[in-house]
């Protein structure tokens, strides 16, 4: 149980990082920042949840990373097409200007 909420927790923390980078030039500064900056907190989430380090956990949580950059950056792509806002590179706010105005 445990190990799905981290999993889901690695997901979700990486959404607004996708969003993000889904706006910057591949492999540019904020581009590299935007993928690297949420490893710390999954890091954090292995060791605060107790889970440690089984060489089973890497996949799960290595797929929870990359799924939620894509559907993260999926999200922006949806947002820019769909709602009736100029989709910037903050999901937070884009969030907040789409409920405002929808």
């Amino acid at each position: 149980m445990i190990l799905f909420i981290v999993i889901l927790a690695v997901f979700t923390l990486n959404l607004p990082f996708g969003y993000w980078r889904s706006t910057t030039r591949k492999f540019s500064f904020p581009w590299v920042l935007s993928v690297h900056i949420p490893v710390p907190g999954v890091i954090a989430l292995r060791v605060f949840s107790g889970l440690g380090w089984q060489l089973y956990t890497f996949p799960l949580l290595i797929g929870a990373f990359f799924t939620g950059q894509y559907v993260g950056s999926r999200l922006h792509a949806w947002m820019q097409h769909r709602a009736r806002i100029e989709a910037t590179g903050c999901l937070v706010m884009d969030l907040y200007h789409s409920l405002r105005h929808g």
